[in-house]
């Protein structure tokens, strides 16, 4: 019962946030990208170099490889939302970047300026025209907000990573 009422208040915060950041306005969501942008950084600072490739179970990725699949999320989300071309093709940076802390920092930053960059690009009307994806209408706005719940995901996993290599992660930035 407890799993299934966390379940539950988990899909409803999802959907309440969801909601609420696809009513932003334009200027607050590139605010709000900038911000996670920043914040992501001191992530990356944080871990050190030796860390990069550290995976708290067999199972699960390593930290470099959480931060490029969010870098990967990032650039899927926003081009299947825009329309835009992915710059990464049909390729992944988690596969083909160089899982060492200069070249992650890089990719991942590089994902969020092109995020910014396109939703700088997008008109108050493109925002609300609805698309197709995963069987479902959802605006181009929205799927800004889809790609910003996912890089939030994963960058809070690792938390866990820095933790659990003796690092204090760092402090909350919600403003």
């Amino acid at each position: 019962m407890k799993r299934l009422s966390l379940l539950f208040t988990v899909l409803t915060l999802v959907f309440v946030s969801t909601s609420v950041f696809a009513q932003f306005t334009q200027s607050q969501m590139v605010a709000e990208w900038q911000r996670a942008k920043a914040y992501t950084k001191e992530y990356l600072d944080a871990m050190p170099a030796d860390g990069y490739g550290f995976k708290p179970t067999p199972e699960i990725r390593a930290f470099a490889q959480q931060m490029l699949h969010l870098a990967d999320g990032n650039y899927f989300l926003v081009s299947t939302g825009t329309g835009k071309a992915n710059p990464l093709g049909k390729n992944s940076a988690e596969k083909n970047v160089a899982q060492t802390k200069d070249d992650v920092t890089k990719a991942v930053m590089d994902s969020y300026d092109w995020v910014i960059s396109a939703l700088q690009a997008m008109t108050p009307a493109q925002m609300q025209e609805t698309i197709k994806f995963a069987n479902q209408d959802i605006s181009r706005g929205g799927m800004f907000a889809k790609a910003f719940e996912h890089q939030t995901h994963h960058r809070g996993q690792t938390t866990v990573y820095l933790r659990l290599k003796g690092v204090t992660p760092p402090g909350e930035k919600l403003f």
